[in-house]
């Protein structure tokens, strides 16, 4: 009986932990987005967080501790956020030109925002640059995956892979031009002349064929 208890007392306190290093994690990325790394602090973190900071020094002893703890979870939201979104892209003619645009609102998304101030951060700091630099290679391969998925590219064709990447580094870029300044209106017509660029390269057009192909058999 009494292991029983101890097993049912220790549940809620288990998802509380969680619960708690949550808020932690999401006032991490929400300061790191408003305050940039170097006003982010462990104090601002806990206020943010309604932590106490004894209860924040206990699971994060130090500023580092915490960043790279958020590291981790900025990884399980991009993809989450990336697999959300492509799961409500249309099919059909117009698929590569919303791809892309997914990929550049993504890349102009607060969520990038706050991984870029790592990235800048773990430029100088080895202890942040070995937690970040396996993590984003992660990322990249997972994007990459994806992306080939959702353009149906068939990279077995000369130049695909390197248009894929072309594509990540495209994007990449007009989310770091975003940071200074609100430039959705020129970021949207850049990208539009992107797909259609790939829409007209060997290598994307297989995917075009099937759905042409599906499109006249439901008429």
């Amino acid at each position: 009986m009494t292991t029983s208890a101890t097993s049912g007392a220790r549940v809620p306190q288990e998802e509380r932990t969680r619960a708690m290093r949550a808020r932690l994690m999401e006032a991490t990325v929400e300061l790191l987005v408003e305050k940039g790394f170097s006003g982010t602090t462990t104090t601002l973190v806990s206020e943010r967080a309604g932590v106490s900071r004894g209860a924040q020094l206990h699971h994060f002893p130090t500023k580092n501790d915490l960043v790279v703890a958020a590291v981790t979870h900025l990884t399980e939201r991009r993809g989450d956020e990336l697999a959300a979104r492509a799961a409500e892209l249309p099919e059909g003619r117009n698929r590569t030109r919303a791809v892309i645009q997914m990929l550049g609102d993504h890349f102009a998304g607060p969520v990038f925002t706050a991984a870029l101030e790592l990235w800048v951060a773990a430029r100088t700091d080895e202890s942040l640059l070995a937690a970040v630099a396996p993590l984003e290679q992660v990322v990249g391969r997972e994007t990459h995956k994806l992306t080939v998925q959702l353009l149906g590219a068939d990279e077995s064709q000369p130049g695909v892979r390197e248009l894929i990447q072309a594509t990540l580094d495209l994007v990449r870029g007009l989310g770091l031009a975003s940071t200074l300044g609100d430039d959705t209106r020129r970021r949207r017509r850049i990208l539009d002349q992107w797909a259609a660029t790939l829409d007209a390269t060997p290598g994307f057009e297989a995917r075009f064929a099937r759905t042409s192909t599906t499109e006249r058999d439901h008429k």
